[in-house]
């Protein structure tokens, strides 16, 4: 019931643009269609379609503006494995429905939208609200309910507040889900540098363990969180930058209260050939009865190269180390890219225990190595 309300609100936003006169309305979407091949023990194919259908609008009100956006997620897959095991997923999700009213400072946006920030690329503290996936050249992924404003000040400093409701699945790094019914809220102030940026960042919530321990674990505490975050990024010559953050969640079912991750990373772009684009970064993850403690960490790496053979033809590659476990996680992709059509050829070899934070989903079908496949048709 609740899933249908979410996508009855497609068409209401349609009808509002449609019925507004001097409207400017278009429709456009994505068809993605991909096929996984990983010959590892056992054996596992997964082949898959996918559709992004999206209705979007712009409205003048004199001086303000009004703007909306409605799409769906529409998806299905089946996966085999040498077991002679067939798992087929199908689903319809709305992808984004949202509003947004906007000014020459300022801008309010409130509906199911993403909402992500910071100046982390690869393994994000950051990545509170979203799961983009440094991997994915599509860049996709789930939004959340809530209401965004921002304002701009005339030296470029400019404030987010926000409120969410209603996001009953986890979020970005979470353990646990947010609690049902309850509020979240927080803030970001982001400040100008003579030769960058950084930014403050806080969000406060209430997790709720219920959804994922059994009731024999699960004594029905409630666990608020507070989560603080400083970022900042610079440029001299070189791309700096540095992300950290700060969670507390007061439960008696976690070991420690305080978790830290803290992100450094940089970028530099090499004139070789057409130009080679290099980006590191270093994670460290600390778990401690205090902030920064180090009673229980983990450790990981990360560089991305890229270089474009031609206007069509580009390619990358990632590397993932978990030095605290002394695994190496390895991503290659070819890319073509046309007026419409876009195709990408990707290889992976990895450890048989997929463990990279805040992609679990991933574990089975990118364990071990092997290729995907991926086109895409834009509209």
């Amino acid at each position: 019931m609740r899933k249908a309300l979410k996508i009855a609100l497609l068409p209401l936003v349609l009808n509002l643009a449609m019925s507004i006169h001097g409207q400017t309305l278009g429709f456009d979407g994505q068809l993605i269609g991909w096929t996984v091949v990983n010959p590892s023990d056992p054996l596992q194919l997964q082949g898959g379609l996918r559709y992004l259908p999206e209705i979007n609008f712009q409205l003048p009100l004199g001086k303000l503006a009004l703007e909306g956006e409605a799409s769906l997620n529409i998806w299905g897959s089946a996966t085999y494995m040498s077991k002679d095991t067939l798992s087929i997923d199908r689903k319809i999700d709305p992808y984004r429905v949202w509003m947004k009213l906007s000014g020459d400072q300022f801008e309010l946006r409130a509906g199911l939208q993403k909402i992500n920030f910071g100046s982390a690329n690869m393994i994000r503290p950051l990545m509170w609200f979203d799961q983009l996936d440094p991997k994915d050249p599509l860049q996709l992924t789930k939004g959340v309910y809530g209401v965004l404003g921002r304002y701009y000040f005339l030296n470029n400093a400019n404030l987010w507040t926000w409120v969410l409701y209603g996001n009953k699945e986890r979020k970005g790094l979470e353990i646990y889900p947010s609690e049902k019914n309850s509020l979240e809220y927080g803030g970001r102030v982001q400040l100008p540098l003579p030769i960058g940026e950084s930014a403050f960042t806080y969000h406060h919530r209430t997790a709720d363990p219920s959804l994922v321990l059994p009731s024999s674990v699960y004594n029905g505490e409630s666990c608020p969180e507070n989560r603080y975050a400083f970022d900042a990024k610079v440029d001299v010559g070189v791309g700096l930058w540095f992300e950290g953050a700060l969670t507390r969640q007061t439960s008696d079912l976690l070991l420690f209260d305080n978790t830290s991750l803290l992100n450094a990373g940089l970028d530099y772009t090499f004139s070789v050939g057409n130009g080679i684009t290099i980006l590191t970064e270093a994670l460290l993850y600390m778990q401690g009865e205090e902030w920064l403690a180090n009673d229980q960490q983990l450790v990981f790496g990360g560089i991305s190269l890229s270089y474009p053979l031609s206007i069509i033809h580009n390619l990358s590659a990632i590397l993932f180390l978990d030095a605290s476990n002394k695994e190496l996680y390895r991503f290659l992709n070819w890319s073509m890219t046309f007026d419409r059509w876009s195709f990408y050829t990707m290889a992976f070899w990895n450890p048989d225990r997929y463990l990279l934070p805040g992609f679990e989903q991933e574990a089975n079908i990118f364990s071990g190595a092997g290729f995907q496949f991926m086109a895409v048709f834009n509209h």
